[in-house]
């Protein structure tokens, strides 16, 4: 527990540090929807090949994944907002030379840097408003900052096209620096230092096990990026071998370690185990999907930027507007269901994006297909949060959260990295419509197995009442205080509200 401060919502100071912790999430929650829609931009102006594409989205995914579980523990001990501020301005400076880069080399490693940034502002925008807010109104608090984050998701996609097709993609990143600029200020006035009391905060971190998951992810990543190109090459198998081997050389330090970011104790939980195989599919699809379908219809469909940034619209705009009443329905029937037909659902919205070709129509073709799928992630993602938290003690319930939202991003990088491989797209295919529209349809039909794989997981392991006591005298578990889920790349972070007579 942190030093009580006991800021009401309601006051001048309440509402300035709900602004500082809307503005930080909020540059991370846009920077992972307007990146996407700049690609093929980014292609064209650097005159890069497919490869490069992936990794400008897979650097960022990489250092953020492997990195977020350290982040929050960094402020727990140096203190909350010191870290998210050094956060913001990482987060900001390397915005900046993202859109300085002068070629793809430059690009790809400011995109790292960036996600080193976002590991400490993500669980730190989170982690001021539960430490410095008022036991009464903290609940009130992550609600509008996760409705009001959702917003800056929804409506990412269609500022990034905005951008791109205006001043042009470099202004998708410049547009960081004037956020961090009123932001690190308004929180450096407003925003009370909190770290962990004395004897209680983490004796140390983690970072052999952040170093070895970091590269470990990067030797599989690189070499599932670099095989349409170079095959079963020793560039491809060399860092393959070396990803898996260090990969076992992380599972080791975890298990041996006295203060390790990923207890393997915690997956003894079969619960906790099986929703998290759940997520894995769920966000490799999503991450897959939302990568190639903008391309899909920049390069085939011949939409702009903006008009594809658009088109997406109603999958955030729908889980804006229908993630609290399915996170209500999910307490009253349970998770099973709603995590057992929603991957269904939204692999049938990804199974009608096969249709969108040349000269598509947006109402008959694009949209019907978006809708599905928006109302497929509506009726699994605030289940599935639930879900997490209830399948651990109610001190674990943050852990919980940050190891599901780490392993959603983790597959979503492999997913970007894998996709294109085994839908046999060559480096080159996002320059010829014909090439990439043949392949789009085999990603989609993968994106949908994996979907079916996740249904498939829950319908035989989530237990139908996880999200209620089986006994009257046990306490209730614990619940989310995010109500709105509109993040595309992983669920959202979330520590969880124990329940009336909790623990």
């Amino acid at each position: 527990m942190s030093e009580p401060t006991a800021v009401r919502l309601a006051s001048a100071q309440g509402r300035w540090v709900l602004v500082t912790a809307v503005l930080g999430s909020g540059m991370a929650m846009l920077d992972s929807t307007v990146v996407n829609v700049a690609l093929p931009r980014i292609g064209q102006d650097l005159n890069a090949d497919l490869g490069v594409l992936q990794w400008t989205v897979s650097a960022y995914m990489l250092t953020l994944a492997s990195l977020i579980l350290l982040g929050g523990s960094l402020g727990d001990l140096y203190g909350r907002r010191r870290v998210f501020v050094i956060g913001v301005l990482w987060f900001a400076a390397a915005s900046l030379l993202c859109g300085l880069a002068p070629n793809a080399a430059v690009l790809i490693a400011a995109r790292a840097l960036q996600g080193v940034g976002g590991a400490l502002l993500t669980p730190g925008s989170l982690a001021l408003m539960q430490a410095v807010f008022h036991p009464d109104d903290r609940a009130r608090a992550v609600g509008a900052w996760s409705g009001l984050g959702g917003v800056a998701a929804a409506v990412g996609p269609f500022i990034g096209g905005w951008l791109v097709d205006g001043p042009g993609w470099r202004w998708v990143f410049f547009v960081n620096v004037p956020l961090a600029a009123v932001c690190v200020p308004v929180a450096l006035r407003h925003v009370p230092e909190t770290r962990e009391r004395r004897g209680r905060a983490r004796r140390g971190f983690d970072v052999p096990g952040a170093a070895l998951g970091a590269l470990a992810l990067a030797g599989v990543t690189y070499a599932l990026i670099a095989a349409p190109d170079r095959g079963a090459s020793p560039g491809v198998i060399v860092p393959a071998v070396a990803g898996l081997l260090l990969g076992v050389a992380f599972v080791r330090v975890e298990r041996r370690g006295t203060d390790p970011m990923l207890p393997p104790d915690i997956f003894t939980n079969r619960q906790f185990s099986a929703i998290n195989a759940v997520t894995v599919c769920v966000y490799a699809a999503f991450s897959g999907f939302f990568f190639l379908s903008v391309l899909q219809l920049q390069v085939v469909a011949g939409y702009s930027a903006l008009e594809a940034g658009t088109a997406l619209l109603p999958t955030t705009v729908l889980m804006l507007l229908l993630s609290a009443r399915s996170g209500e329905l999910g307490q009253r029937i349970g998770p099973r269901i709603p995590l057992s037909v929603g991957p269904v659902v939204c692999a049938a919205g990804m199974l009608l994006m096969v249709r969108v070709g040349v000269g598509a129509s947006y109402a008959v073709d694009v949209l019907p297909a978006l809708v599905v799928l928006g109302l497929g992630m509506v009726t699994l993602v605030a289940p599935l949060t639930s879900t997490v938290l209830a399948a651990v003690e109610v001190d674990r319930a943050g852990l919980a959260s940050g190891i599901n939202n780490a392993a959603a991003r983790a597959a979503g990088l492999v997913a970007v990295a894998a996709l294109p491989l085994l839908a046999g797209m060559s480096p080159e295919a996002y320059r010829s419509a014909t090439e990439f529209a043949a392949a789009f349809r085999r990603a989609m039909l993968l994106c949908a197995v994996i979907l079916l794989v996740g249904a498939l997981i829950a319908w035989l392991t989530v237990q139908p009442d996880v999200l209620r006591p089986a006994e009257p005298e046990v306490p209730r578990p614990c619940h989310p205080e995010c109500r709105y889920h509109c993040g595309v790349s992983a669920p959202p972070l979330d520590p969880g509200e124990s329940g009336p007579g909790s623990a």
